[in-house]
C-alpha cells in the first residue's frame, strides 16, 4: 500500500510539472531557454529560488545535523544572508551592464579567452558533480523504499528520474523553470510544514510548546566561540557562508540564470535579498524539526540512525507517521531534489553550447548538448553511488571548495586589481590550486591534526588568485 501511494503521487507530481511545462513554452524559442526572453517576474523568481537552492539534501541532511552539531549550520546561513547582499549589489550589477547569457563571458571580456574557457570548464565540472550529488538523495530514497521491493535496478531509476526532467524543460529551458520551480517551492513549504504539525502531535504539543521545548533543548545551540579549532566555530562558518554564496550563487550560471531572466536590473536585486534572507527561518524549520524527531525516537524507544540523512526518511518514508506524511515526505523529496537538477540540465546546457562551443543561435545544437548532458547527469549520479561514505551536505561543501576555488580566484582578480593576467598560464594554475589545497590539507591532518573545514573554498581561491597575480603580464598596469 505504501508503495502504491508513493508511485501515485509521483506520477501526479509529474503531471503537473509536464503540464506547466507545456503552458510555457509556446512560440519557445533559444532566447526563451537561455534567459525567458527577460520577462521572468521577480517575486515568483525569488520564490521558486528559495526551493532550488534548498535542494533535497537539505530536505534529508539538514534535520538529522542536529545530533552531531546541534544547530550550528544556522552560523553558515547568517553568512548566506551577507554573501546574497555581496552578490546583489556587486556582481549583478557587472552581468546586467554587460548583458551577459552567461555570467562567464564576463572572464573572456576582462581576462582573455582561455581564462573564459577555464572558468567554463570548471563550472561543468563543478555543477555536473554538485547537482549529481544533490539528486542522488531522490534516486537514493525511491529505490531504497519502494523500488528495491519491487526489483527495479538503481540504474533504471537514476535514467528514468533524469528522463521526466529532461522532457519538461528541452523546449521552454529557463522560462519553464521559473514557473515550476514555484509550484516545487510550494510543495517543498507544505511538505515541510505537514510534517512538523504531524510530529507535533506524536508528541501532544501545541506549537508554543514545541518551540519551549527546542529552544531548551542541548541540540539547540547555534553559536561555537570558545573552540577555534573546530569546525564550527563561528568566525569560520559564517564568512564560508558568505563565500559558498557568492560562489555558488553569484559565480554559478545555474544560480545565477534565472536571477538574468528578471526584466531590470533593480527587480533581480529584489529577488535576489528577498530568497537570501529567507534561508535562517527555512533552514531554523528544518533543524526544528530534527530535534522533534529526535524526541520521537527516544520516546519511542527507537534508537537513532547512525548516519543523520536517515533520520527524517526513517519516520517520514516508512508509514511510521501516517500515510499523509508518507505522500508529502514523496512530494517534499522530489520537489526540491527537482528543483535543483532541472535548473542545473538548463545551465549545463547553455554554459556548453554559449561558452564552449560558442554557438547560441544553433538550436539543433542546444537540443543534442541537452540530452548529452542528461546522459552524463545519470553516469556521475551512478559514480556517485559506487564512491561516496559521507554525510551528503559535506560531500557538496567538499566538492565545492576543490572545484569553485578557481573561479572564486578568477573573478576576484577581474574585480578587485586592474592587471592583466597571462592568459595562456590561467588553466595551469586552475588546475594547480585544487591540487596544493589537497596536499596542503593532508599534511595539517597528519602534522597538526587539523581538518580543513569550509574554509578550504577561501584556501583554494587564494592559491588561485596569488597565481595569476605571480604570473600576470609585467608591462601592463
Amino acid at each position: 500500500m505504501k508503495n502504491m501511494t508513493i508511485v501515485l503521487t509521483l506520477l501526479g507530481y509529474f503531471a503537473a510539472l509536464l503540464l506547466l511545462s507545456r503552458m510555457t513554452t509556446r512560440h519557445a524559442t533559444n532566447d526563451t531557454f537561455y534567459r525567458g526572453n527577460r520577462q521572468s517576474p521577480w517575486y515568483l523568481v525569488a520564490f521558486g529560488m528559495i526551493g532550488a537552492s534548498v535542494s533535497g539534501v537539505t530536505f534529508v541532511s539538514v534535520p538529522g545535523m542536529v545530533n552531531t552539531i546541534g544547530m550550528t549550520y544556522l552560523q553558515t546561513c547568517l553568512g548566506f544572508v551577507l554573501g546574497y547582499v555581496a552578490v546583489a549589489f556587486v556582481l549583478l550589477p557587472i552581468y546586467y551592464r554587460l548583458n551577459l547569457t552567461t555570467i562567464y563571458t564576463y572572464l573572456q571580456q576582462r581576462l582573455g579567452t582561455r581564462s573564459y574557457k577555464t572558468g567554463a570548464w570548471f563550472f561543468l565540472l563543478s555543477k555536473m558533480s554538485g547537482s549529481a550529488v544533490k539528486f542522488y538523495v531522490v534516486c537514493m530514497l525511491l529505490q531504497r523504499f519502494v523500488l528495491d521491493d519491487i526489483g527495479v535496478p538503481f540504474m533504471v531509476t537514476a535514467l528514468v528520474l533524469v528522463s521526466l526532467i529532461w522532457l519538461y524543460t528541452r523546449r521552454g529551458g529557463i522560462k519553464t523553470l521559473v514557473w515550476t520551480d514555484t509550484f516545487q517551492t510550494f510543495c517543498m513549504f507544505a511538505a515541510l510544514i505537514f510534517i512538523i504539525v504531524q510530529v507535533m502531535s506524536m508528541l501532544e504539543m501545541n506549537v508554543v510548546e514545541a518551540v519551549k521545548v527546542i529552544a531548551q533543548d542541548d541540540r539547540s545551540r547555534i553559536f561555537v566561540f570558545d573552540d577555534w579549532l573546530s569546525k564550527q566555530n563561528f568566525w569560520k562558518q559564517f564568512v564560508s557562508g558568505i563565500f559558498i554564496v557568492i560562489v555558488m550563487t553569484g559565480l554559478d550560471q545555474d544560480m545565477m540564470q534565472k536571477n538574468l531572466t528578471c526584466k531590470t536590473l533593480r527587480e533581480a536585486q529584489k529577488d535576489m535579498c528577498t530568497y537570501g534572507l529567507a534561508f535562517v527561518p527555512v533552514n531554523l524549520l528544518f533543524l526544528a524539526l530534527g530535534v522533534l524527531l529526535s524526541m520521537l525516537a527516544a520516546q519511542q524507544g527507537v534508537p537513532l540512525p547512525s548516519a543523520g540523512d536517515e533520520l527524517l526518511p526513517m519516520f517520514a518514508a516508512t508509514g511510521e507517521l501516517g500515510a499523509m506524511v508518507v505522500v508529502f515526505f514523496t512530494i517534499g523529496i522530489v520537489a526540491t531534489s527537482f528543483s535543483s537538477a532541472d535548473s542545473a540540465l538548463t545551465a549545463l546546457t547553455t554554459t556548453y553550447c554559449v561558452d564552449i562551443c560558442q554557438k547560441p543561435a544553433d538550436e539543433r545544437l542546444r537540443h543534442r548538448v541537452h540530452a548529452a548532458m542528461g546522459a552524463v547527469f545519470v553516469l556521475f549520479i551512478l559514480m556517485f553511488r559506487a564512491f561516496n561514505s559521507t554525510n551528503l551536505i559535506d560531500a557538496i561543501y567538499i566538492l565545492v571548495s576543490y572545484t569553485y576555488g578557481p573561479l572564486l580566484g578568477l573573478f576576484a582578480f577581474g574585480l578587485l586589481t586592474k592587471y592583466q593576467v597571462n592568459d595562456r598560464w590561467v588553466p595551469y594554475l586552475a588546475i594547480a590550486a585544487p591540487v596544493l589545497c589537497y596536499v596542503l590539507d593532508a599534511v595539517a591532518q597528519h602534522v597538526w591534526h587539523y581538518h580543513f573545514g569550509y574554509e578550504l573554498l577561501l584556501l583554494n581561491g587564494t592559491l588561485t588568485f596569488a597565481g595569476l597575480l605571480v604570473t600576470r603580464k609585467r608591462n601592463v598596469p
